[in-house]
């Protein structure tokens, strides 16, 4: 191919990418360097008649001004990420000397809110990826060996937590455990416990955040996979069984080997997705019990303050934070390019 029709071809994608991604993502990179300006404050001598006084007030018009002149506001280098809304290099480094113990550390750590937001997007990431891989390709495993006759009612029910919006679903499995759902009741009766309540209790509200997260991407993992399954050599198959293997002997040294450039593909959609959990959080309305980056940035856009520099920090944080997690996968199936 000509490097002229080569060009044109990639050219729209090219532009679309730039405009779309890499512009956005350096803009981003560039407010998080800056901080807001603060306010003009004046002195003002008010006299009357019994005397004059000095008092101070802020100076709308001057303060105005210097926001038009310097809209993304006063440059600060990298105090946006090592301030104690983010890294907390300073906070992190008193913890250290002053605690007598790791446990006192880690409870020092988990007192500062941009580590409290990411213990909880990494551990939600770390179980919701694999379970819901796993969960996926059980049900596809199941749909694939069923009666025909029945795979169609089978693959339209798998699919309807995926096709229900993430945010409906969650709404209804946080009322189904509310003390008054069913789900609520349930964990009430098997406690022995009326009052128990999921809402008010952290480590059952981080379950149940992994739970939905499981229950509304397995249905992915699942498509992905049978239609993977629909490829496998039916050859290969009939030889291992004539050759004595079992059903697992057969999914395992078959069937899983076949489908791991599938298995590499939803590790990588999981990973994105997961990191950046945000609608469970304001379904369930569990900020007091969990906060993931994406709420973190969601507030510090939400109100009046509008903390752009600060969520501009957060941003750059996430977008470093999934580079390093998809990075094995990556260089795995860079690896696995090159020997094929």
């Amino acid at each position: 191919m000509k490097h002229g029709t080569f060009f044109s071809f990639v050219f729209p994608s090219l532009l679309a990418m730039t405009l779309f991604i890499a512009l956005p993502v350096a803009s981003v990179v560039v407010q998080s360097f800056h901080a807001q300006h603060d306010q003009v404050i004046i002195e003002v001598e008010n006299c009357g008649p019994f005397g004059c006084e000095t008092t101070t007030k802020i100076d709308q018009e001057a303060t105005e001004a210097l926001r038009q002149d310097q809209p993304l506001g006063k440059f600060v280098g990298l105090e946006n990420y090592t301030n104690r809304g983010h890294l907390a290099t300073s906070e992190i480094g008193e913890a250290w000397r002053t605690s007598e113990s790791m446990g006192d550390f880690l409870g020092e750590l988990m007192n500062l809110p941009f580590y409290r937001a990411i213990a909880f997007t990494l551990t939600f990431t770390a179980i919701v990826t694999p379970l819901t891989i796993m969960l996926g390709f059980a049900i596809a495993v199941a749909v694939n060996a069923s009666a025909r006759m029945l795979r169609g009612p089978l693959i339209f029910v798998s699919l309807l937590p995926f096709i229900i919006n993430p945010l409906v679903g969650s709404l209804v499995l946080f009322w189904m455990i509310d003390a008054r759902g069913i789900l609520g009741h349930a964990l009430q009766f098997l406690a022995d416990d009326p009052e128990l309540s999921v809402k008010a209790s952290t480590p059952l509200m981080w379950i149940m955040l992994m739970v939905y997260g499981i229950w509304h991407a397995a249905p992915f993992a699942f498509v992905v996979f049978y239609a993977g399954l629909q490829t496998v050599n039916q050859d290969t198959l009939e030889a291992a069984m004539i050759d004595g293997a079992t059903r697992w002997q057969r999914v395992r040294y078959v069937t899983i080997p076949h489908l791991m450039p599938l298995v590499t593909f939803v590790a990588l959609i999981q990973l994105m997705d997961n990191f950046r959990v945000f609608e469970p959080l304001v379904s369930f309305s569990a900020a007091a019990h969990a906060n993931s980056l994406s709420y973190y940035i969601y507030t510090d856009l939400g109100g009046e303050t509008r903390l752009l520099n600060s969520a501009a920090a957060t941003s750059v944080l996430t977008i470093i934070g999934v580079a390093i997690l998809l990075a094995p996968v990556l260089v795995r199936t860079w690896r696995d390019h090159k020997r094929a």
